[in-house]
């Protein structure tokens, strides 16, 4: 398995919006800017790879996205 995890130092997401993050067309946007289809779409290619990703609120402050994604045999020492 390859890891890749990246951190941002902004707010965070508030944690009533965390279960829906991965739901298609929502968004927390006014109408007409965004269809919210961005992080639907990473999951779901994601899920086709065989990885997984996660998104929560670091500890420090900010969100923190985890992808696990399957690494082909041979190719990473």
């Amino acid at each position: 398995m390859v890891i890749l995890e990246v951190q941002d130092t902004g707010t965070g997401i508030p944690e009533d919006l965390l279960p829906r993050i991965f739901d298609p067309f929502f968004t927390t946007k006014p109408t007409g800017v965004g269809t919210g289809l961005g992080l639907s779409v990473v999951k779901k290619i994601i899920d086709l790879h065989g990885g997984a990703i996660d998104i929560r609120n670091a500890p420090a402050g900010g969100a923190m996205v985890t992808l696990l994604l399957r690494a082909l045999p041979g190719v990473l020492p």
